[in-house]
Protein backbone atom coordinates (compact mmCIF):
# COMPACT_ATOMS: atom_id res chain seq x y z
CA UNK A 1 0.00 0.00 0.00
CA UNK A 2 1.30 3.42 -0.91
CA UNK A 3 0.81 6.25 1.56
CA UNK A 4 0.70 9.72 0.08
CA UNK A 5 1.61 12.65 2.29
CA UNK A 6 -1.04 15.38 2.19
CA UNK A 7 0.18 18.40 0.22
CA UNK A 8 -0.22 20.83 3.09
CA UNK A 9 1.94 18.62 5.30
CA UNK A 10 4.54 17.95 2.67
CA UNK A 11 5.04 21.60 1.77
CA UNK A 12 4.65 23.17 5.22
CA UNK A 13 7.93 24.80 6.29
CA UNK A 14 9.53 23.43 9.41
CA UNK A 15 10.26 25.94 12.17
CA UNK A 16 13.94 26.64 12.58
CA UNK A 17 15.62 26.15 15.91
CA UNK A 18 17.01 29.25 17.57
CA UNK A 19 20.75 29.20 18.06
CA UNK A 20 21.25 29.55 21.79
CA UNK A 21 19.34 32.47 23.31
CA UNK A 22 20.13 35.05 20.66
CA UNK A 23 17.01 37.06 19.76
CA UNK A 24 14.92 35.13 22.30
CA UNK A 25 12.63 37.66 24.04
CA UNK A 26 11.95 36.81 27.68
CA UNK A 27 10.17 39.98 28.76
CA UNK A 28 10.25 43.76 28.54
CA UNK A 29 11.58 45.94 31.34
CA UNK A 30 11.02 49.55 32.32
CA UNK A 31 13.70 49.34 35.01
CA UNK A 32 16.93 49.25 33.04
CA UNK A 33 18.08 49.28 29.45
CA UNK A 34 21.26 47.68 28.16
CA UNK A 35 22.71 48.24 24.70
CA UNK A 36 25.89 46.24 24.50
CA UNK A 37 26.69 47.37 20.98
CA UNK A 38 26.65 51.03 22.00
CA UNK A 39 27.99 50.45 25.49
CA UNK A 40 24.89 52.02 27.04
CA UNK A 41 23.31 51.26 30.41
CA UNK A 42 20.35 53.23 31.75
CA UNK A 43 18.32 52.93 34.94
CA UNK A 44 14.75 54.20 34.54
CA UNK A 45 15.86 56.18 31.50
CA UNK A 46 18.82 57.84 33.25
CA UNK A 47 22.29 57.24 31.85
CA UNK A 48 24.47 55.22 34.22
CA UNK A 49 27.31 57.73 33.79
CA UNK A 50 25.15 60.49 35.29
CA UNK A 51 24.19 58.28 38.22
CA UNK A 52 27.78 57.17 38.80
CA UNK A 53 28.93 60.79 38.84
CA UNK A 54 26.15 62.44 40.82
CA UNK A 55 24.12 59.82 42.72
CA UNK A 56 24.56 57.50 45.69
CA UNK A 57 23.66 53.85 46.11
CA UNK A 58 20.72 54.76 48.34
CA UNK A 59 19.34 57.28 45.84
CA UNK A 60 19.86 54.89 42.92
CA UNK A 61 18.10 52.12 44.84
CA UNK A 62 15.10 54.38 45.43
CA UNK A 63 15.07 55.20 41.71
CA UNK A 64 15.06 51.52 40.74
CA UNK A 65 12.38 50.55 43.26
CA UNK A 66 9.98 53.47 42.97
CA UNK A 67 10.55 54.60 39.38
CA UNK A 68 11.67 58.19 40.03
CA UNK A 69 14.50 59.96 41.78
CA UNK A 70 13.43 60.91 45.32
CA UNK A 71 13.30 64.50 46.47
CA UNK A 72 15.50 65.57 49.39
CA UNK A 73 12.94 64.68 52.09
CA UNK A 74 12.07 61.33 50.51
CA UNK A 75 15.76 60.45 50.21
CA UNK A 76 16.38 61.36 53.85
CA UNK A 77 13.56 59.07 55.02
CA UNK A 78 14.81 56.30 52.74
CA UNK A 79 18.35 56.61 54.12
CA UNK A 80 17.03 56.57 57.69
CA UNK A 81 15.22 53.29 57.01
CA UNK A 82 18.45 51.82 55.61
CA UNK A 83 20.39 52.82 58.73
CA UNK A 84 17.68 51.50 61.06
CA UNK A 85 17.79 48.03 59.49
CA UNK A 86 21.53 47.35 59.30
CA UNK A 87 21.84 45.23 62.42
CA UNK A 88 21.22 41.50 62.10
CA UNK A 89 19.52 39.46 64.85
CA UNK A 90 21.88 38.13 67.51
CA UNK A 91 20.66 34.64 66.68
CA UNK A 92 21.83 35.05 63.07
CA UNK A 93 25.22 36.32 64.23
CA UNK A 94 25.52 33.32 66.57
CA UNK A 95 24.68 31.08 63.64
CA UNK A 96 27.48 32.64 61.56
CA UNK A 97 29.91 32.16 64.44
CA UNK A 98 28.96 28.47 64.57
CA UNK A 99 29.54 27.82 60.86
CA UNK A 100 32.67 25.88 59.82
CA UNK A 101 35.28 28.32 58.52
CA UNK A 102 35.56 26.35 55.28
CA UNK A 103 32.15 27.69 54.18
CA UNK A 104 32.32 30.01 51.19
CA UNK A 105 31.20 33.64 51.56
CA UNK A 106 28.27 33.00 49.21
CA UNK A 107 27.26 29.91 51.17
CA UNK A 108 27.38 31.80 54.47
CA UNK A 109 25.44 34.71 52.96
CA UNK A 110 22.73 32.44 51.55
CA UNK A 111 22.35 30.64 54.87
CA UNK A 112 22.27 33.84 56.94
CA UNK A 113 19.66 35.46 54.69
CA UNK A 114 17.46 32.38 54.98
CA UNK A 115 17.87 32.40 58.77
CA UNK A 116 17.05 36.12 58.91
CA UNK A 117 13.69 35.43 57.29
CA UNK A 118 12.60 33.66 60.48
CA UNK A 119 12.84 37.02 62.29
CA UNK A 120 10.90 39.02 59.69
CA UNK A 121 8.32 41.07 61.66
CA UNK A 122 6.02 41.18 58.63
CA UNK A 123 6.22 37.51 57.72
CA UNK A 124 3.12 36.49 55.78
CA UNK A 125 2.29 40.08 54.80
CA UNK A 126 2.73 40.39 51.04
CA UNK A 127 1.30 43.87 50.64
CA UNK A 128 3.28 46.31 48.52
CA UNK A 129 4.36 48.36 51.52
CA UNK A 130 5.41 45.26 53.47
CA UNK A 131 7.46 44.00 50.54
CA UNK A 132 9.22 47.36 50.22
CA UNK A 133 10.15 47.13 53.90
CA UNK A 134 11.37 43.57 53.45
CA UNK A 135 13.54 44.79 50.56
CA UNK A 136 14.99 47.53 52.74
CA UNK A 137 15.74 45.08 55.56
CA UNK A 138 17.47 42.62 53.24
CA UNK A 139 19.46 45.25 51.32
CA UNK A 140 20.52 47.04 54.51
CA UNK A 141 21.65 43.88 56.29
CA UNK A 142 23.56 42.21 53.44
CA UNK A 143 26.76 44.25 54.01
CA UNK A 144 26.55 43.44 57.73
CA UNK A 145 26.35 39.71 56.98
CA UNK A 146 29.13 39.76 54.38
CA UNK A 147 31.47 41.82 56.55
CA UNK A 148 30.71 39.71 59.62
CA UNK A 149 31.50 36.46 57.84
CA UNK A 150 34.69 37.85 56.31
CA UNK A 151 35.96 38.82 59.75
CA UNK A 152 34.79 35.60 61.41
CA UNK A 153 36.61 33.39 58.94
CA UNK A 154 39.76 35.46 59.49
CA UNK A 155 39.50 34.93 63.25
CA UNK A 156 38.27 38.47 63.96
CA UNK A 157 35.17 39.66 65.79
CA UNK A 158 32.42 41.30 63.67
CA UNK A 159 32.06 45.07 63.86
CA UNK A 160 28.72 46.81 64.36
CA UNK A 161 27.49 49.21 61.66
CA UNK A 162 27.84 52.95 62.12
CA UNK A 163 24.74 55.13 61.66
CA UNK A 164 26.78 58.16 60.61
CA UNK A 165 28.18 56.46 57.49
CA UNK A 166 26.37 55.83 54.23
CA UNK A 167 25.77 52.34 52.85
CA UNK A 168 29.08 52.08 50.97
CA UNK A 169 31.32 53.65 53.63
CA UNK A 170 29.69 51.61 56.38
CA UNK A 171 30.40 48.38 54.49
CA UNK A 172 34.11 49.22 54.28
CA UNK A 173 34.10 50.20 57.96
CA UNK A 174 32.61 46.85 59.00
CA UNK A 175 35.07 44.95 56.80
CA UNK A 176 38.25 46.65 57.97
CA UNK A 177 37.47 48.31 61.29
CA UNK A 178 38.73 51.67 60.10
CA UNK A 179 36.87 54.53 58.49
CA UNK A 180 37.48 54.65 54.74
CA UNK A 181 38.78 57.73 53.00
CA UNK A 182 36.37 59.78 50.87
CA UNK A 183 37.97 58.31 47.75
CA UNK A 184 37.57 54.73 48.97
CA UNK A 185 33.98 55.30 50.05
CA UNK A 186 33.09 56.95 46.75
CA UNK A 187 34.73 54.15 44.75
CA UNK A 188 32.62 51.58 46.63
CA UNK A 189 29.50 53.71 46.18
CA UNK A 190 30.02 53.92 42.41
CA UNK A 191 30.72 50.19 42.21
CA UNK A 192 27.42 49.44 43.98
CA UNK A 193 25.57 51.80 41.63
CA UNK A 194 27.05 50.13 38.54
CA UNK A 195 26.04 46.68 39.79
CA UNK A 196 22.63 47.67 41.17
CA UNK A 197 20.61 46.25 38.28
CA UNK A 198 21.22 44.20 35.17
CA UNK A 199 17.89 44.35 33.34
CA UNK A 200 16.79 40.79 34.21
CA UNK A 201 18.52 38.55 36.74
CA UNK A 202 19.73 35.20 35.50
CA UNK A 203 17.29 33.02 37.45
CA UNK A 204 14.25 35.01 36.26
CA UNK A 205 15.48 34.90 32.67
CA UNK A 206 16.04 31.14 32.86
CA UNK A 207 12.55 30.59 34.26
CA UNK A 208 10.97 32.62 31.45
CA UNK A 209 12.76 30.99 28.52
CA UNK A 210 12.53 27.35 29.63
Amino acid sequence: MTVTTPPETATAPKPGAAGGLRDVVATTSAISTIDGNLGKLMYRGIDINDLAEHSTFEETTALLWYGDLPNARQLQRFEEKFVANRLIPNEVLSFLLALPRRNTPMGALRTAVSASAAFDPSEGDNSLEANYLKSIRVTSSLPTIVAAWDRIRRGLWPINPRPDLNHAANFLWMLRGEEPSETEARAMDVSLILHADHELNASTFAARVT
